[in-house]
């Protein structure tokens, strides 16, 4: 039996991310969507409300086995951060992400880190690094080196693109133990912003998420404790080593989803109600084919967006329950992102100069968007990591 409804304690969490994107994230949204690199002021309240960092990418799960749950089933904290993300996101997605204490580092710390690490690491606001000038989509490629040196390692590299790394107290900083190991040598680090060699090159000018920072960072001769490397700096083979840094990608390529699904569907909302005013309501009781081409296009939309939901609420089902969930959580960023892409720049051409201009917040939308097709792993990727599965290839056999 398949239950497509959200238990209780997600449906209250979807509830109140909501709110809190109706009453806080839509109201300010334009304001810092034109006053990039200004911190959101308004977001420091919500800190202590989401509980500081231990999430990350929305921080409102919870974990743990509904006890109104269908048996069976835990309903953790991934379905959670999922209907959270999505709700945010439909307020703004730049703003999602730019909650104190909310990085893509703490997802990497809770989902690589060791139980002490987790205790230590688990409260700051962890950005993530891991691009490089030159290495694209391939994480594989990375050039920055970590050097042991006694008790500590001793970390040179550039990194760039790292979404919060401007505001966050703390980098994970992907980079290579080895490099005669090859992929099997990349570790992930722990890396406080305020050690010796941590330089802050600059923010980068973006086209959509303004209201989140990007980041370039530089480390200079970087000493960090061995104990800040995020599980075991034992060098095995590629699969439980580089294979499982990237292990953080199965827990964040949902959230990313989610954004998307947030974005589309604020743009879906909007559209059918600017279409209402002009008398275009959708009748779903006709046939696809009976109705006229309007109203049919915006309900195969909404079947797009409804697709990409299920896909992405079965990738997070997947990690509560300790099941593997790769495939499907490239599944769902890539199908996530196409659906957007598509659903939002057609909302701005059938609204017109109402969604080109910006009297509403369609533009904005169309601009966001983009960039959640991209980070994480662009469709390209996605389909690469699918491919594989599917056909039992590995990443030298199929490139």
């Amino acid at each position: 039996m398949i239950y497509l409804e959200l238990p209780p304690n997600v449906a209250n969490m979807q509830k109140m991310a909501n709110g809190l994107a109706k009453s806080m994230f839509r109201p300010i949204s334009r304001k810092y969507d034109k006053a990039e690199h200004t911190p959101p002021k308004e977001l420091d309240a919500l800190k202590s409300m989401l509980g500081g960092g231990g999430g990350g990418m929305g921080g409102l799960g919870g974990g743990g086995k509904d006890k109104e749950a269908k048996p069976g089933v835990k309903n953790g904290g991934n379905m959670i951060a999922i209907a959270a993300m999505t709700e945010m996101c439909w307020g703004d997605a730049g703003l999602a992400l730019a909650i104190p204490g909310q990085g893509l580092g703490n997802a990497a710390i809770m989902a690589a880190g060791t139980p002490e690490q987790k205790e230590k690491f688990g409260k700051c606001w962890a950005a993530m690094a891991i691009t490089e000038p030159g290495t694209g989509s391939d994480a594989g490629n990375i050039k920055t080196t970590a050097k042991k040196d006694g008790d500590d390692y001793i970390i040179n590299g550039e990194k760039i693109y790292i979404t919060a790394g401007g505001r966050a107290s703390h980098v994970v900083v992907w980079a290579n133990i080895d490099p005669t190991k090859g992929k099997a040598g990349i570790k992930s680090f722990v890396v406080p912003k305020d050690l010796p060699g941590v330089e802050l090159v600059r923010l980068e000018k973006k086209m959509g998420i303004r209201a989140s920072d990007t980041a370039a960072i530089t480390f200079t001769n970087v000493r960090v404790p061995k104990d800040n490397l995020l599980g075991s700096e034992e060098i095995k083979d590629k699969k439980e080593g580089f294979g499982g840094v990237m292990q953080t990608f199965d827990n964040t390529r949902p959230p990313v989803a989610a954004m998307s699904l947030g974005v589309s569907r604020a743009s879906l909302d909007l559209t059918k109600e600017l279409l209402a005013k002009e008398g275009v309501v959708l009748e779903y009781q006709k046939s696809r084919w009976t109705n006229d081409a309007l109203r049919a296009e915006i309900e195969w939309m909404e079947s797009e967006w409804e697709s990409a939901y299920l896909l992405t609420m079965r990738a997070a089902w997947m990690a509560d329950n300790g099941q593997p969930n790769s495939k499907e959580a490239s599944m769902c960023k890539a199908k996530a992102g196409r659906v957007g892409n598509y659903i939002v720049l057609r909302c701005v051409e059938l609204t017109r100069n109402l969604g080109y201009s910006e009297v509403h917040l369609l533009e904005k939308w169309a601009r966001d968007q983009k960039i959640l097709d991209i980070f994480e792993g662009t469709q390209q990727i996605q389909q690469l990591i699918v491919a594989r599965q599917v056909l039992g290839k590995s990443s030298k056999e199929l490139r």
